[in-house]
């Protein structure tokens, strides 16, 4: 039967409601008599039939006009009920005043009883249609339990029970309302009844619905509930809500960011524009991790031009039409320009900053995955060495004001190639700062970014979601992280701050454990870790051993003095650098190494140079080993697709 009516037109549905609501407001009004007068065939005369109608008809008159036919009762909120009272209000007048025009003798009780018999009937009638409705729904709904019981967590369960996913069971006590009490119908428990929670509903998911000030405490709740096997979940932030972006029941995987235990490193306004504001901005790389959120940053400190400088054709065009978009909605003034083309060729960036007049490039077109790096070495030199040496080049001779080069803590020390020549960029652009004095050279150096391309965070993400086993290469290896947007806004304050060839570093707190870093987006992905071969855990953890130049440790400085700078968690290093001449003898031997494609000579340069490069003894045996291996598969397959033909 509840099929058919929800089967029927709107139309027909409201008539249903209109038809439904004269006859209990009929009985409602007709028992207030039979209860007032203490006679149940009290009031059926000519005259009561009159006033009954009178008042029914005024009723459903009201109850139109205040828009309760038009309130979907599948979704019947407060607004619904407010709708409800008023007209049962002007009911009981009305019926004062017929009573009066009619001469019909009504006791002063009767419209108080009359008030409360047709709010229940008619509400009544509507919570019950809502219940029955839903009822079906919820069963095929999966159950969640809400972290939370302010503001957000009972819009939140309000919202997922009108929608058709998700069944809110109970809320955790996050501090604002005692354990035992009842929000929405549902129990507020205490976190030490999760377990018993999550088994009596099967449930499998948390969702966090914290109020804004309590943001700092996630890591500590994903910590206390990290046994528990559920999928852990949060809502948007209140300023997407605001602007529209997200809504309230989009539920969302929580960020690692989470789980790093360090506060964010906010931004100090003054210095994020010095350099960008009403000025012509050039970023090389522009469509990377790092390349696009400094776009994204640059943008709304409103440069008066942006140039997107790439060499892939496909992170170009998504990247200009992203800005060109946030251009559109934010109704900015900036100039978005594309353009396709390597670091590598100094005449054409020196064409395309002149063409712009670029007043600030930043400069983030590098090859960063170590093992890729090493058994390319001489394209990982050439795009990471000579990339920057001629972009920094181009932009002295087009009048360029400020040149920041990205960097990255595996400079330190380096064990791998790709640390080594980004040590050997650093080394390349101090002497230029030691040459010239019209382009101001700088450099900021920063741990992993989470998320970016070739971070650990989307590969374990990606194995956890495809069942494991997550591969860490070392169970004490510790890294360094930071986010996307603190990378970006850390280069963009930098690059206001320093005179010539300076070195930055940003004070990350304490290294992160790559082991324990993965356990943890285990648990946060609802998984259960296996302790050994023979555990019914869900997600396995393998050690696939160190590869060739990785630390155990990172280090983001060389020396041990850094300098404070105005910013308080930013640090400037003290760095050993070399003259200008020196440099550009050792750039020729490395040219010359690269057109011999000579990978050993390379190597022993970069040991040469003061970048500090301490590879192993097998590195350059492991390098000529790979290449002879990757001839013979070629040589192999050659042979089998040749028997094939």
């Amino acid at each position: 039967m509840i099929s058919r009516f929800l089967a029927l037109s709107r139309m027909k549905k409201r008539l249903v409601a209109v038809a439904s609501d004269s006859l209990l407001l009929g009985l409602a009004l007709w028992g207030a008599f039979a209860l007032r007068m203490e006679g149940p065939f009290h009031g059926l005369g000519t005259d009561y039939l009159l006033l009954y109608a009178l008042t029914v008809a005024t009723t459903i008159g009201c109850f139109i006009r205040l828009g309760l036919y038009r309130a979907i009762v599948r979704y019947l909120g407060d607004q619904a009920l407010l709708a409800i009272s008023g007209g049962v209000l002007a009911s009981a007048v009305s019926l004062i005043l017929f009573g009066y025009l009619l001469e019909v003798p009504i006791p002063r009780s009767v419209p108080v009883i009359y008030m409360a018999l047709a709010f229940l009937v008619v509400g009544g009638t509507r919570m019950g249609v809502r219940a029955l409705v839903q009822m079906p729904r919820n069963k095929d709904k999966e159950a969640i339990i809400i972290y939370g019981t302010g503001d957000r967590a009972l819009q939140l369960a309000m919202a997922l029970r009108q929608g058709e996913l998700y069944r809110p069971v109970a809320f955790v006590t996050s501090g604002e309302h005692e354990p035992g009490t009842l929000l929405q119908g549902l129990p507020v428990v205490q976190e030490t009844k999760l377990p018993a929670l999550t088994r009596r509903h099967n449930a499998k998911r948390l969702l966090l619905a914290l109020e804004t000030e309590h943001n700092d405490r996630v890591a500590a709740i994903l910590e206390r509930v990290k046994d528990q096997p559920l999928l852990v979940q949060t809502i948007p932030a209140v300023n997407e809500l605001i602007t529209g972006e997200a809504s309230i029941n989009e539920l969302r995987d929580l960020s690692v960011e989470d789980l790093l235990g360090r506060d964010a490193v906010h931004p100090d306004p003054a210095l994020m524009g010095a350099c960008i504001q009403g000025r012509s901005v050039m970023v090389t790389g522009a469509g990377g991790s790092i390349g696009s959120e400094l776009c994204r940053q640059i943008l709304h400190l409103k440069p008066s031009r942006l140039v997107l400088f790439e060499r892939s054709e496909f992170s170009l065009y998504a990247i200009e039409q992203e800005m060109n978009a946030r251009c559109l909605a934010q109704g900015l003034n900036t100039e978005i320009h594309a353009v396709l083309g390597s670091v590598v060729h100094q005449r054409r960036v020196k064409a395309v900053l002149q063409a712009f007049s670029v007043n600030t490039i930043y400069h983030t077109a590098a090859y960063k995955h170590v093992p890729l790096v090493e058994e390319n070495v001489i394209e990982g030199l050439r795009n990471n060495v000579f990339g920057t040496w001629h972009t920094a080049e181009a932009a002295i001779a087009a009048g360029v004001s400020d040149f920041v080069l990205i960097s990255t803590d595996k400079a330190v020390r380096p064990t791998n190639v790709m640390g080594a020549t980004k040590r050997m960029a650093e080394l390349v652009l101090q002497g230029l700062a030691q040459r010239q004095s019209n382009t101001r050279v700088s450099m900021v150096r920063f741990g992993n970014v989470l998320d970016s391309s070739g971070s650990v965070v989307p590969l374990f993400r990606r194995q956890i979601n495809a069942g494991g086993p997550v591969t860490v290469t070392h169970p004490d290896i510790t890294r360094y992280f930071m986010t996307i947007p603190e990378a970006s806004q850390l280069v963009l304050q930098a690059s206001s701050m320093g005179g010539q060839g300076e070195v930055f570093v940003l004070d990350m707190g304490k290294a992160v454990k790559i082991d324990q870093l993965a356990r943890k987006m285990i648990r946060l992905m609802g998984k259960r870790v296996c302790t050994d071969e023979a555990d019914d855990g869900d997600i396995q953890i393998i050690y696939s051993g160190l590869r060739p130049g990785e630390k155990l440790y990172e280090e983001l400085l060389i020396g041990d003095n850094p300098l404070p700078t105005s910013h308080s968690r930013i640090l400037k290093a003290r760095e050993r650098h070399l003259p200008w001449p020196q440099v550009a003898q050792l750039l020729e031997r490395f040219d010359a190494a690269c057109r011999d494609f000579d990978c050993q000579t390379v190597l022993d340069l970069l040991v040469e140079a003061p970048t500090a490069f301490t590879p192993s003894n097998e590195l350059g045996d492991l390098i000529w080993r790979q290449g002879q291996q990757q001839v013979q598969r070629q040589a192999e397959n050659f042979i089998r697709l040749g028997k094939g033909h």
